[in-house]
């Protein structure tokens, strides 16, 4: 009874602390992706159009056809690339689901030298590999696992994606041309809006990796900062070499 009593707290908050941080990056990367290139292009295109010596009105338009360039075109190329994922990984699918029908015992044995493999004991890993085959579906689910490193029932959407990029790029881009809508006519305040939103993006990611918020976030500043400088001084030369 003592040991029992003495264990429970110990199990209680292993439980409550046997936590783990989203690894796969199913959301975070579209969207921090998305939120850090509209921010780093748009405001590199601006500043590269402004230290050409051009007018606020064109600063504007080269924002603003910079947001929605960019965040159609990550829409795009996500929408794309997921939905060809996710029909390679359905064609794959297919040709197990044909596997697992024409030779069920070669998949059976197949399954059970997998769990051989990770120490079970013979026969129990046959009887374990015959049990979950009961099932045509959950032993497409299995294979798929354990052979493709796939999860059938959790397959990425391309339209979910392609709306989450569209949206966090042009939420990104969007930072640059605020202060210029709102009546700014010099270039500081788009950048160091800009800064501060690329420096609290890099904080946020913080939150589920293991860098502390101040090094992402500076990291974050530093690669946004130093892409508007070089473009605002290949600008500043090419406008004077164009004039």
């Amino acid at each position: 009874m003592d040991v029992m009593d003495a264990s429970a707290p110990t199990h209680i908050a292993h439980r409550d602390n046997h936590t783990h941080r989203d690894v796969n990056g199913g959301w975070l990367r579209p969207a921090v992706f998305g939120a850090m290139d509209g921010l780093v292009s748009n405001l590199a295109l601006m500043t590269g159009v402004a230290g050409g010596a051009v007018s606020q009105q064109t600063i504007i338009i080269t924002g603003l056809a910079g947001l929605a360039a960019g965040a159609f075109s990550m829409a795009a190329g996500e929408y794309t690339s997921v939905a060809s994922q996710r029909e390679l990984v359905l064609a794959e699918l297919d040709v197990e689901r044909r596997e697992l029908r024409k030779h069920p015992k070669d998949e059976l044995e197949e399954l059970a030298a997998l769990y051989e493999s990770r120490g079970v004991e013979p026969e129990l890993a046959r009887e374990v590999a015959r049990q979950l085959s009961k099932d045509p579906e959950q032993a497409l689910e299995i294979h798929a696992r354990e052979e493709l490193g796939i999860d059938p029932s959790d397959l990425p959407s391309p339209t979910v994606a392609a709306v989450s990029s569209f949206g966090s790029f042009a939420l990104g881009a969007l930072l640059p041309v605020l202060p210029y809508l709102l009546g700014a006519s010099q270039l500081w305040p788009a950048v160091l809006l800009a800064l501060v939103g690329l420096f609290g993006c890099g904080a946020v990611v913080a939150r589920v990796t293991a860098r502390s918020w101040w090094f992402s976030g500076l990291r974050q500043l530093a690669l946004g900062g130093a892409a508007a400088g070089v473009t605002y001084v290949l600008g500043a030369l090419f406008g004077t070499a164009v004039g």
